[in-house]
């Protein structure tokens, strides 16, 4: 099967291994999950719905002062820092903007029980100190009643 180096594409008429995805003659292979279950989520797809929750709950405590607030999720920042530091997060206070960087959140936290729970409590804290950032408030102070016991 030879390679077609301009298009990046097989120029043989047999499709490449794997689109076919019948194993041994026994068919096409169904979805993990079954027919009747929800696909399972990826990284991304699970970053994006905590960011969303987080940012519904906060505006839900700060309904005014995040009314005008835009949020992005970029992969990387631009740059590092002079001193080699990745962000992970962005505050534009004139645009009213907080841009998180996924892969540096994802990858660069450095967590004592790397599981599902810590990393969503990663993602949330990261969040919480954008929105307080832009607020100029600590992020304990955005959701008190959260953490008294």
């Amino acid at each position: 099967m030879a390679r077609d180096k301009q298009t990046d594409s097989f120029s043989s008429p047999v499709p490449p291994r794997g689109l076919t995805r019948d194993r041994h003659g026994r068919g096409m292979r169904g979805p993990v999950t079954g027919p009747h279950l929800p696909r399972l989520r990826g990284r991304i797809d699970t970053f994006f719905l905590t960011v969303s929750h987080t940012v519904d709950y906060l505006r839900g405590l700060w309904p005014e002062e995040l009314a005008d607030v835009h949020f992005d999720v970029a992969a990387t920042p631009p740059r590092t820092d002079v001193a080699g530091v990745v962000e992970r997060w962005k505050v534009d206070h004139e645009r009213r903007r907080i841009v998180l960087y996924r892969i540096p959140i994802q990858r660069m936290s450095r967590l004592h029980i790397d599981d599902d729970l810590h990393r969503q409590m990663m993602i949330e804290s990261v969040v919480f100190r954008g929105v307080a950032e832009l607020l100029g408030k600590e992020p304990w102070d955005l959701g008190p009643e959260r953490y008294r016991h």
